[in-house]
């Protein structure tokens, strides 16, 4: 325990104001659904990456935000 806090050991969903414990197929169901509404709505969608990543990670990140969520905005503190 570091700071009074410790680990998540379960996902967390919001319900109005309030987090509530959920399982993993709630919590991914959510999440899938926010990114598709995102991408419905038109709105912009990007992806950063870390540079302590592997390649393999980074280039699958790319690939998701370039295929999936159809943008080019990938960006990573590499290139700093």
């Amino acid at each position: 325990m570091r700071n009074g806090y410790t680990r998540l050991t379960h996902p967390l969903v919001r319900d109005g104001e309030e987090l509530r414990r959920a399982d993993w197929d709630e919590a991914l169901d959510r999440a899938a659904s926010g990114f598709r509404r995102a991408l419905d709505d038109g709105r912009l969608t990007g992806l950063f990456s870390c540079s302590k990543a592997t390649n393999e990670l980074n280039f699958a990140a790319q690939k998701l935000s370039r295929v999936a969520f159809s943008s080019n905005n990938v960006d990573s503190c590499n290139r700093t």
